[in-house]
């Protein structure tokens, strides 16, 4: 696979993801340079190798010259050897993700749930919900007593997140942290205000469980974008271009971008989650529900590190 550009960086963890995919990876940084020197890279890289895949990532137009050497090479080679794409296709396609630009540009079949859609998430919700309670109960009842034990105060944290068109909610979680504890948005590793068995919730996702209630209230679906703390929501609108996408539809208790990404305790970690609730938005379906689960049900298991 040949990258003409850098316009969107990949990440290490997606470099090694296409590894796996695509033999030979190759990035060409074509700004600030003369086209005909990039041409004459470009020339060198397919004498040297066949590449199946040409990712346009350019952040400037690409010159007419490029474009007719690649047209001309690809027909050699026969188009279905040779694909030429966009960045934008390319991250959809192979990434499961949303390309979001540095600058504001429009974002194309972005919209709420159809009433249809609305429907079978709803449906999906009850029965979860059904099934999720009718498994976890006893390991709740566990979480409740650790708790008890481990820390003085509630079992039970509310805070408020930002749901539905933006609208404010309060959303019920278990407790990981002691009473009293500084609200820094962001966690960090041996965070002393987690006690010991608040960090297993936590890496299992099990605090997330009384979510439940704000399903059945109407406030959550099971699956969607992450409830984030309102107060994080001001500052990623501001930093990030299409944040308030992802309030389109729902949160969720789990979703797509949490399945796919670890951890972020950053602006440029939310900019890639939220890549992933676009896709998810933009995509969505029976089936991509049913692969959200299943990554789901390997994190809590433990068979998978994100």
């Amino acid at each position: 696979m040949l990258i003409l550009g850098n316009k969107y960086s990949f990440t290490q963890l997606e470099l090694e993801r296409l590894e796996g995919r695509f033999k030979n990876i190759v990035i060409i940084e074509c700004s600030q340079r003369e086209q005909s020197e990039v041409l004459l890279e470009i020339e060198a890289a397919f004498d040297l190798r066949d590449f199946e895949m040409l990712v346009l990532n350019a952040k400037v137009k690409v010159s007419d010259e490029i474009m007719s050497y690649l047209r001309e090479k690809q027909f050699k080679v026969d188009k279905s050897k040779l694909k030429i794409i966009s960045v934008e296709e390319f991250m959809e396609e192979f990434l499961y993700k949303c390309y979001i630009a540095e600058e504001s540009e429009a974002l194309d079949g972005l919209k709420p749930y159809s009433t249809w859609q609305y429907m079978q998430k709803r449906a999906i919700d009850y029965f979860g919900v059904f099934w999720l309670f009718f498994f976890s109960w006893p390991v709740m009842l566990l979480c409740l007593k650790k708790i008890k034990e481990q820390s003085y105060g509630g079992v039970l944290f509310e805070q408020e997140r930002v749901g539905l068109n933006g609208e404010v909610f309060r959303c019920t979680k278990f407790r990981t942290m002691h009473e009293g504890s500084h609200h820094d948005p962001y966690t960090r590793e041996n965070d002393s205000r987690i006690f010991p068995f608040g960090n297993i919730m936590r890496r299992r996702r099990l605090d997330e469980l009384p979510q439940m209630i704000n399903i059945l209230k109407g406030e959550m679906h099971l699956i969607g974008p992450r409830a984030e703390w309102d107060i994080l929501v001001e500052s990623y609108k501001k930093e990030i271009p299409h944040y308030n996408e992802r309030h389109l539809v729902k949160p969720g208790i789990t979703g797509w971008a949490q399945v796919n990404y670890p951890y972020g305790a950053n602006i440029e970690d939310s900019k890639q989650k939220l890549m992933y609730d676009l896709y998810y938005i933009k995509h969505w379906s029976i089936g991509l529900e049913l692969r959200v689960v299943y990554k789901t049900a390997m994190t809590v298991m433990g068979k998978k590190g994100l």
